[in-house]
Parts: C-alpha cells; structure tokens; sequence
C-alpha cells in the first residue's frame, strides 16, 4: 500500500486527510494518507524514517519554507517562491531523492484568474508568508504587479497604516494570505481600510472557514467581488496528486 501525508503544526483544521482518504476509497486506489503533526521540523527525518512506504508528502504552516533544507531538489517554481506544499519521492538508484514543488501557486492562479478584470493591474498581499509568497508569483505569471502589506515596517512592503486611499484606488486586487478571520477567530479581519473599496476592486481570501469571512463581507459590502480560498485549495490537492504521478 502506498504512503502519503501532511506535515505540519497544528493540524486540527487539516483539509488534506480527508480528502484523500475519501478520493483513495471511491477510486479503489491502494493508498492511505495521514497527518504527521510535529512540534519542530527537526522530527521530518523521523517520519522518514519510520514510514518507509511513503511516496509523497504535503507541507502546511509553519514548514513551507523550513523544510526546504531537507530536500534534494526543487522545481523552478518553488525555487522562485521559495516555499514548499507539496514533497515527491523519487527512487534512484536504489536511494529516494526529496523534489519539492508547489501546487499552492497552481491553484491560485486557476482560481482567481476566471475573476481578473482589465481594472485589475496592481495588487495588494496582505501577509508574508510562505502561501503569500506562491500568490506573488502566481500573480506575476497573471501580468499583475504585487506589494505585500506588512504589520512591521519592511523595505519595499507597506504597513497597514500607510494604506491611503490612493493606494487603495492603485491596488484594485487584495489578497489576505493571514490567518486572520479564520475560525474560531471568525469575528477578527485584516486591518485594512475598507471605507475605499468599490465595486472595480477583487478581495480573495484563501481562507475557507467560515465559507465568508468579515474580509469578505466588509469587501461585499462595498460592491466588490469577493472569493474564498476553497476552490485554490481543491485545485492545489489535484495538483499535488498530479506531481506525484508523473
């Protein structure tokens, strides 16, 4: 029986486990798929180690970018995040070789790019994560120049507080790459200044619960086209799975 899973801390709120556990049992696929939850990426090898039947992994907060030292190779576009979600196993030579990939940019560039208007040129990322780093360049793929919003002051980011209604006139897309809004925290949202939204900007949230966040809401609100993160996150399970088999 083949072997994949996540990795991760915490993983409570984990997506991927029941997804594939479900696409294995009504595709008759030999195959089972299970959390590796730890404290520290420093356990990696020990999950190695002890489920040798592994043949690919999934990476979720806090470990997209610190797992990166225990691959053998990257592919172009995760080499250019610098995050990894997604972790195949190659055989060579009698030994496995760890290739890192990103699925997290392929499903959002599907996701959000049905949405792009001839308005939308310039975008906001709030957050600096490892997701918001695939969104950057999934953006840039898409022809759409990005500035991440930072809550420190960072060069060539900006601060929530320097959000002027300019800027927010300049940027017609915003993406929230935070958890913030995210249940149980549902009542909480990113500190942007909402009064300045029009029906010509485009909020996307890759949170997906609750199914509208107040990021959302507050974007409705004022005409904008919202979108939540949970059609990225089935296009980046199937991405994942095609990197595995190919």
């Amino acid at each position: 029986m083949k072997k994949f899973g996540l990795i991760g801390y915490p993983l409570g709120h984990s997506f991927s486990k029941n997804f594939f556990n479900e696409k294995f049992y009504s595709e008759n696929i030999d195959a089972e798929y299970l959390n590796f939850e730890i404290a520290d990426i420093k356990e990696l090898p020990k999950v190695l180690l002890n489920n040798p039947e592994l043949k690919g992994l999934n990476v979720t907060i806090p470990y997209k970018e610190q797992v990166i030292p225990y691959l053998n190779e990257l592919d172009p576009d995760a080499a250019a995040i610098g995050a990894v979600n997604v972790i195949k196993f190659v055989q060579q030579k009698g030994k496995t070789k760890l290739v890192g990939y990103n699925s997290d940019i392929i499903g959002f560039v599907q996701s959000i790019e049905p949405l792009l208007e001839s308005q939308h040129k310039k975008a906001l990322i709030l957050g600096t994560g490892g997701a918001s780093k695939a969104v950057f360049h999934g953006l840039k793929k898409l022809g759409i120049e990005s500035k991440f919003v930072s809550r420190k002051a960072q060069k060539g980011m900006f601060t929530y507080e320097e959000l002027t209604p300019e800027i927010m006139d300049e940027y017609k897309v915003i993406v929230n790459c935070t958890p913030v809004g995210m249940y149980p925290r549902a009542d909480e949202y990113p500190d942007i200044p909402y009064d300045y939204l029009t029906p010509n900007h485009l909020l996307y949230d890759l949170l997906y619960n609750p199914d509208t966040t107040l990021f959302m809401k507050k974007g409705a609100d004022k005409g904008a086209v919202v979108k939540n993160g949970l059609e990225m996150l089935l296009l980046q399970a199937f991405g994942a799975w095609d990197i595995w088999n190919k």
